[in-house]
């Protein structure tokens, strides 16, 4: 039994009959709750919630559907990814050239003269077939000697047309900027198109400033893509870089009720590809302006390095040889230690936590060791989140636990597919097989907690992740074998990476995350138990209804 005595007003909602996985340790199954002003009030057994029932509550007989707590997204880009869905052109990353090239002429044809092609994304593995002056003049003409700006699977790199560099500026005689690479034709030296980190900063500046949002278009993006979250099963996530723009927008949203929803955003140190003005202190000064009820800014956010495929993560061990790199190239972290331990001291003295997204493993101990240093400073209780650490050197796993940093896991890394085959191409085999040890940083006491990122994941199905976690096999079935299967997790620590997890992770565990009495009553019922169901089908699985503060907020069948 897990409630307390009732005083009037009775229960809002009271269910029974329902198998209830709680992700409580102190209750972990139950058949019964009671939610009372947007919260649970009770959680347990038929004669727990009976006390609850009044002579206006709802009472649903569940009939034994499945009821788990409403799913966390650790790291998305929830504004992004409803942007991208309402404005811009969308195509596979599995999409070959030629499907690429029919997708922006078929877009193309509806634009104005001039109008910018916006969107994405093309696989990483697509650079060396991208990245040649003939294939930047098809992309002309499939355009209408229009502008383009291509996002890459990774939302690290782009591809961009002949009009898109003429009107950032960029031809043979620019530099390569700090943190990015402009890809050259390798006989004129003049640029192929395929800008690397940084380097499309410049063309995606121009392209948003032809192409402004409006403050309503914006709310738009995030009510659209928290629709889609909703229908996945997710009632809080946190946003990993957020503008003025999109604080504003989530802020406005819930001043007029309609941010239903948790939302922990995190503020850009550093921005080597969003093109966000402002960000670094500029942008931290600003968002407490924007706090509300279910809006929390509460993270910084820093890059501290890239991604393995453009050779730009950082790593203790050289890449790969190729034709631009030496054999002793490692990549390089985006900040000097010393900057780096500086900034994180100053959010935790601002009593602000902060994300650090690091792909290499040299990288990640960089960030162990500032958090190391900042920790001996005194700030014991700040959250630290490693994004993403697909690399991970074994010494410095058990350090996620005894520094309490959060590990920011993210499905595409952990399953065969676009990105992993990429990373294959630029690191030595025996390393590129080991990615995510999401088993060993479970076992040494280490924080997992699950994010979509999407919309560099083309879906935010976190089902989809958790059949990953759970056989280490993409569970599209595009791709074949298991990456690292001895990696894997149980059903039951997937789901609570997905949900508690998450949530302690954000900041948010005393408020969501499991179905304890207090907390806020955010809930799902399935279309099934994934507990009896073939491992193999976890990822079709369905939230038949969605719950928030106790208002159903998705219902598949109204």
């Amino acid at each position: 039994m897990s409630g307390q005595t009732p005083a009037a007003p009775f229960a809002d909602l009271v269910l029974t009959g329902a198998r209830i996985c709680t992700v409580d340790d102190s209750n972990p199954l139950a058949d019964g709750m009671a939610v009372a002003g947007g919260r649970i009030a009770a959680v347990g057994g038929a004669e727990d919630v009976r006390p609850w029932v009044g002579p206006r509550t709802e009472v649903r007989d569940m009939g034994g559907a499945f009821v788990l707590p409403g799913l966390v997204d650790v790291h998305n880009h929830h504004s992004l990814a409803g942007r991208s869905e309402l404005f811009e052109l969308s195509f596979p990353a599995s999409a070959g050239l030629d499907r690429i090239l029919d997708a922006v002429h078929d877009h193309a044809a509806g634009l104005d003269e001039n109008a910018w092609v916006i969107g994405g994304s093309w696989g990483s593995t697509l650079v060396d077939a991208l990245g040649t002056e003939g294939a930047r003049r098809r992309l002309d003409r499939a355009a209408g000697g229009r502008p383009v700006l291509l996002s890459d699977d990774g939302r690290h790199s782009r591809w961009v047309s002949s009009k898109a560099l003429e009107l950032a500026g960029i031809d043979r005689d620019t530099a390569d900027p700090p943190g990015g690479r402009i890809m050259r034709d390798p006989d004129t030296g003049a640029p192929n198109g395929i800008l690397l980190e940084a380097a499309g900063v410049a063309v995606e500046t121009v392209a948003r400033r032809a192409t402004p949002i409006s403050a309503a278009q914006l709310a738009r993006a995030s009510r659209h893509a928290i629709e889609t979250l909703h229908s996945h099963g997710v009632t809080a996530f946190q946003d990993a870089a957020v503008s003025v723009e999109i604080m504003r927008a989530l802020k406005q949203l819930d001043d007029s009720g309609r941010l239903e929803t948790w939302v922990v955003s995190c503020m850009l140190i550093n921005d080597p590809i969003f093109g966000f003005d402002p960000v670094g202190p500029a942008l931290l000064e600003q968002g407490q302006r924007f706090r509300s009820e279910h809006h929390r800014p509460d993270f910084v956010k820093i890059f501290l390095d890239g991604v393995p495929p453009t050779r730009t993560a950082a790593f203790l061990e050289p890449y790969l040889p190729d034709g631009a790199h030496g054999h002793c190239f490692r990549g390089e972290t985006a900040l000097p230690f010393e900057e780096l331990t500086a900034t994180l001291r100053d959010a935790a003295a601002a009593g602000l936590s902060a994300k650090v997204h690091c792909t290499g493993d040299a990288s990640v101990r960089a960030a162990l060791d500032a958090v190391a240093a900042v920790r001996a400073a005194g700030f014991g209780t700040t959250r630290f989140q490693i994004a993403h650490g697909q690399f991970i050197h074994p010494d410095d796993r058990p350090q996620f636990a005894e520094l309490d940093v959060s590990a920011d896991v993210s499905p595409f890394l952990w399953t065969p597919g676009e990105i992993p085959a990429a990373i294959a191409k630029v690191r030595p085999a025996e390393q590129a097989a080991q990615l995510q040890p999401n088993r060993t940083l479970l076992d040494t006491g280490a924080l997992v907690a699950g994010g979509t990122d999407w919309p560099v994941s083309p879906s935010p199905s976190i089902w989809e992740g958790i059949q990953g976690l759970v056989t280490r096999r993409d569970p599209t079935g595009n791709h074949r074998g298991a990456l690292w299967p001895e990696q894997a997790l149980t059903l039951g620590e997937a789901i609570r990476v997905f949900t508690r997890n998450g949530a302690d992770a954000m900041g948010l565990g005393d408020v969501t995350g499991s179905l304890s009495p207090g907390k806020s009553a955010d809930f799902l019922v399935l279309d099934r138990d994934p507990f009896q169901a073939p491992v193999e089908t976890l990822a079709t699985t369905t939230a038949r209804e969605t719950w928030f503060a106790g208002r159903r907020v998705f219902d598949r069948d109204g």
